[in-house]
């Protein structure tokens, strides 16, 4: 969608105000505008690819950590694992 578009009704001689808003978001969902701004109602910027890339070094890195310590018997795997930093 571009920034330019625009819908625009105007009012019939005979056309109530409810009518003539019924017109409008029937041409606006005619015209995609509704879904569009449905789907932006909750944009999440996409993150770099570096930032990706970082992050999943960062934890296979971790993941290869873990795996180390459960192998050398310092972790048990069974035990439940506690999160720092609360909830996320």
């Amino acid at each position: 969608m571009t920034a330019d578009t625009r819908v625009e009704v105007r009012r019939g001689k005979n056309e109530s105000s409810t009518a003539l808003i019924r017109r409008f978001t029937r041409r606006a969902q005619g015209l995609g505008l509704v879904r569009e701004m449905r789907d932006r109602r909750y944009f999440k910027r996409t993150k770099s690819k570096n930032v990706g890339l970082k992050r999943a070094l960062i934890n296979k890195a971790r993941r290869e950590t873990y795996n180390e310590l459960v192998k050398l018997g310092k972790i048990d795997p069974a035990a439940k694992k506690v999160r720092k930093g609360g909830r996320r």
